[in-house]
């Protein structure tokens, strides 16, 4: 079983999403700040949303390659 990781940026940390896959491989977009996000159908749509949140700065993004919590 992968390690669930809670997102908490650092000072001067670029991203403000992250997006990947939680413990029951749902794709997500989190705020690194937990004020928003979402479950989706595909990581294509979870990019999508958070691109969008973020002023289309792709930059603003980071795929994780562990699993994330979206906690309510």
């Amino acid at each position: 079983m992968s390690p669930i990781v809670h997102i908490i940026a650092p000072a001067g940390e670029t991203a403000r999403f992250i997006v990947g896959q939680d413990p029951e491989g749902h794709w997500v977009a989190i705020e690194i700040h937990g004020r928003a996000g979402g479950l989706f159908r595909s990581r294509e749509a979870a990019f999508d949303y958070a691109v969008g949140e973020t002023g289309h700065r792709p930059d603003a993004v980071q795929v994780s390659a562990e699993r994330i919590a979206l906690q309510l």
